[in-house]
């Protein structure tokens, strides 16, 4: 392989993806260093800016002057950082996160067209192909936390809830079909009833996959959201995902005027409950019960937002 053979395929997936093409490209009115931001402020929503500009791999004043123009479009708010007032806090307000909820809906439908076009028999070896430049060409290090991605459920993602709770739940813990029954409904009911301002799913990706989930649906007590169905892979544990995502459904609570933030689980998943411990959450009552197949004892967690 040569300089020019890199060269002739960088050419090649630019045109493919019409990253040149801004007459139709689907970061308009953004540039494509904008949209990058943008998404990073979406999908780590408490980011620094010293930390955004080391992701990001910008220049300090190419960044500040982008996040000025956010801040003027009303897209972002700058406060001092929770962990060191000397670094500045940056956060999208409600117009920036409708900005970048648009952009993601465009890439995933151009990508989805893009994808058509490739015979079902020859995705795999489409997926594997492009894992094989990633590792060839990447750094050769261990996935970190700062690899994974939150974002919105797509296409069979409520079905990768269900079918990963039921694998994982068994394999871990014994749990009989009767629990994949119960996250079935829930997914169902979500899937056919929820309100997109008061309920969200959130799916952790790594390197293309999903790897963790939670939901935040409302209560039936007035004022009230209820944490569900938090998972996290097992070969991803200890990137800091089930954090991240319980943090998610918290400032999401907050922010959409819940009161109150509930959640039911069981003793026996104490790497879960030490999360809840961490964000705030009360254990307000215990209850032994007979679910899934085996003596359990339940929990009722609580964490009062206002």
């Amino acid at each position: 392989m040569t300089v020019q053979d890199i060269r002739s395929f960088n050419r090649f997936y630019t045109n493919v993806i019409g990253a040149l093409d801004y007459g139709r490209h689907v970061y308009t009115p953004y540039t494509l260093t904008e949209a990058r931001v943008l998404y990073e402020l979406a999908h780590a929503p408490r980011t620094d800016a010293a930390d955004l500009r080391a992701q990001l791999h910008l220049d300090a004043g190419y960044l500040s002057r982008i996040l000025n123009k956010f801040e003027h479009d009303g897209l972002v708010e700058r406060a001092p950082s929770e962990r060191d007032p000397r670094r500045r806090r940056v956060t999208l307000t409600a117009a920036g996160r409708s900005a970048a909820d648009l952009l993601e809906e465009r890439a995933r439908e151009t990508v989805g067209s893009l994808l058509a076009t490739v015979a079902s028999a020859d995705r795999p070896r489409l997926a594997e192909a492009m894992r094989t430049v990633r590792t060839l060409l990447g750094d050769g290090r261990a996935p970190g936390p700062e690899d994974v991605v939150l974002r919105g459920p797509g296409p069979g993602d409520l079905g990768w809830i269900v079918q990963r709770n039921a694998a994982l739940y068994t394999a871990e813990y014994g749990w009989n079909a009767d629990y994949e029954g119960l996250v079935a409904r829930i997914v169902a009911d979500f899937a056919q009833d929820h309100d997109p301002r008061l309920e969200r799913v959130w799916i952790a990706e790594l390197d293309g996959r999903p790897v963790g989930s939670v939901m935040c649906v409302r209560d039936d007590a007035p004022a009230t959201a209820r944490l569900r169905l938090l998972l996290v892979e097992p070969d991803t544990r200890g990137l800091g995902i089930g954090n991240r995502l319980v943090g998610e459904v918290v400032d999401f609570a907050r922010a959409v005027g819940y009161r109150e933030l509930v959640l039911w689980t069981n003793d026996i998943l104490s790497a879960a409950r030490h999360l809840y411990r961490r964000h705030g959450f009360t254990l307000v009552a215990e209850e032994p019960h007979h679910s899934f197949g085996h003596d359990l004892v339940g929990q009722d967690w609580r964490l009062r937002l206002r």
